[in-house]
């Protein structure tokens, strides 16, 4: 099966403008013959209308009858033409002839008072051109007398012809001349854009090179450049997603399993039991940290946007949600000392978002607030809904300075002397997974003016 060949814009173009080119040189080597055959009839109409002008007055009424009658010397210089055959043709309203060389056809219709008449016919398989003339008899339309001249066209054809082929050359020249100006038109302006695609044929996205500027190029191939900067910027925001994450994860990752190696060597070499249940028990300690480590670095990577782009969305009655996720850290609440509560309203509260997501969110405001508030600390979420939802983690812990809050929704960043061992993710996933559902996450003091408070704006549902 034969490959089709790649299409070509230049090409297309090319093919376009010189059919469209093409198609208006011959409409007007059209018209121009139509305007020749005009002027050609109509100064040969008038030569035979003069010359029928001249037959009719000829004419005599003798006895009251029409009759003509003429030396053969005038019938010759009338018939004289050196390329045409000339016939005439003159009779009497009742159809009896009086002069003619030729039965000519009538007309269809032919008006009193001298008024010519122009037809085409034919006479022994010639075409002839024929003007028929009324003229009026002695006693009215009663005796009036037609006269007919006609005449083959020789003449007419030979110049139209002539003009036609005057006009051919130079509209030969112009068409070559126009697919030369459309082919240097095409090439010229085809010539950005095979600079702009030799400019992104040697982009890589490790050695990036600036793309071409979209305010420099022609007005249609804007669009296409700024898809293309959006795209190269989306490319290189997944790349570098991708390195920050494989960054963050190795480092992350390296001293927990450098340690689990350490203590699970120790706990082998050990020959004491109590001993070993000890290195056994860091080794349990290491693995859940580990595991909670993994888990808020796969869920910082599903929460970025060039991670998972396409988030299915749906209505979440956002309350039960919150109610049934705080659930889940009754728990390590009751283990930390903590006083874990709940307002707002049990149901009714809807979002548009992904459910696991927003339990994500929940569980890693909840669980900042359990690791860092303090033993015995009091935290409680909340919830309101109107304008929009929004939801409010409260603790009585130490705070958080203002001019730290913004560093700690960065990835990784601890507070100096902070509880715990935390990896410093829980706030950056928080954050990340409410700009993908359109919410604002800040960072506030508590109301009672102690602790801290973290707020989560959703925007509001459209009506």
């Amino acid at each position: 099966m034969a490959r089709r060949p790649p299409e070509s814009l230049r090409r297309h173009l090319l093919w376009r403008l010189g059919a469209l080119v093409s198609l208006v040189l011959l409409l007007g080597a059209a018209i121009t013959f139509a305007l020749a055959r005009h002027f050609a009839y109509g100064v040969f109409d008038q030569w035979l209308f003069d010359s029928a002008s001249t037959l009719a007055t000829q004419i005599k009424a003798t006895a009251g009858q029409a009759r003509l009658d003429l030396p053969r010397s005038a019938v010759e210089m009338f018939e004289f033409d050196a390329v045409d055959r000339v016939y005439y043709d003159v009779v009497t309203a009742e159809g009896q002839r009086i002069f003619g060389n030729a039965v000519l056809p009538a007309a269809h219709e032919l008006p009193p008072g001298g008024i010519p008449v122009f037809y085409d016919a034919a006479i022994l398989g010639m075409a002839v051109r024929v003007v028929a003339v009324r003229l009026g008899g002695p006693n009215g339309e009663s005796d009036a007398v037609t006269v007919k001249v006609a005449e083959t066209t020789n003449k007419r054809d030979a110049l139209v012809a002539q003009i036609l082929l005057s006009t051919l050359l130079p509209q030969v020249v112009l068409l070559l001349l126009a697919a030369l100006a459309i082919w240097y038109a095409v090439t010229t302006g085809m010539k950005s854009i095979d600079e702009i695609a030799a400019r992104l044929a040697g982009y890589r996205p490790d050695r990036p090179e600036p793309l071409p500027d979209p305010r420099a190029a022609p007005v249609e191939v804007r669009p296409l450049l700024l898809a293309l900067h959006d795209l190269v910027n989306k490319l290189a925001e997944a790349q570098a997603s991708q390195q920050r994450f494989i960054a963050n994860a190795s480092h992350q990752l390296r001293t927990p399993l450098a340690a689990l190696q350490v203590q699970a060597e120790r706990a082998l070499r050990e020959p004491d039991p109590v001993k070993q249940l000890a290195a056994l028990e860091s080794v349990l300690k290491t693995m859940t940290r580990l595991r909670h480590l993994s888990h808020q670095l796969l869920m910082l990577a599903r929460a970025e946007p060039v991670g998972n782009s396409a988030l299915s969305l749906r209505t979440v009655d956002f309350a039960a949600l919150a109610r049934a996720e705080l659930e889940h850290w009754t728990d390590a609440a009751i283990a930390q000392g903590t006083d874990l509560g709940y307002e707002g309203p049990a149901t009714g509260v809807t979002v548009n978002g992904e459910p696991q997501l927003l339990r994500e969110l929940i569980g890693n405001l909840v669980d900042n607030a359990i690791r860092y508030g303090g033993r015995g600390a009091r935290i409680t979420l909340g919830l309101r809904a109107e304008p929009g939802p929004v939801l409010l983690v409260d603790d009585d812990g130490p705070g958080i300075p203002e001019a730290e809050r913004a560093l700690v929704l960065e990835r990784f960043y601890r507070r100096l002397q902070s509880p715990g061992e935390g990896a410093g993710l829980g706030l950056a996933i928080a954050r990340e997974i409410a700009a993908r559902h359109g919410a604002e996450l800040r960072i506030e003091s508590a109301p009672n003016g102690r602790g801290t408070r973290v707020t989560v704006t959703f925007p509001a549902p459209a009506c």
